[in-house]
């Protein structure tokens, strides 16, 4: 797979106990993410965070918190992506979903090297 050295970065922040059916959101959302072919995704658990209720969640053991933050990421080409937030739309009850420009700089996998290097600002 070949990927655009100007793509977009996905992040979305879940938490660990939200659900889609019976299965974790997270796992849910990596494995559309994959079965549509996308570049790849990485999910995240974060220690503590808050979000919009204010209320705090933490790994801490005197505060045990069995909702930790999660941030799955997706890097893709603005296409790809466009077309997966309907579906991510459905999928998320509760969380934030951002989106901004990435600028890949080298994207490699086992099936050999794509090297994809930006040209210096102002080059011709």
């Amino acid at each position: 797979m070949t990927l655009p050295s100007e793509a977009e970065l996905l992040r979305i922040f879940i938490g660990e106990g939200d659900k889609y059916g019976r299965r974790p959101l997270y796992e849910v959302i990596v494995e559309e993410a994959r079965r549509r072919g996308m570049a790849g995704a990485t999910v995240l658990q974060g220690v503590m965070g808050f979000g919009k209720a204010s209320r705090l969640h933490t790994a801490k053991i005197l505060r045990l918190s069995e909702d930790l933050p999660i941030v799955v990421e997706i890097v893709d080409s603005p296409e790809r992506i466009a077309a997966f937030l309907p579906d991510l739309d459905r999928m998320i009850q509760r969380g934030l979903v951002t989106l901004e420009k990435a600028r890949v700089i080298v994207y490699r996998h086992d099936g050999g090297s794509t090297d994809v290097r930006a040209e210096p600002a102002g080059a011709p």
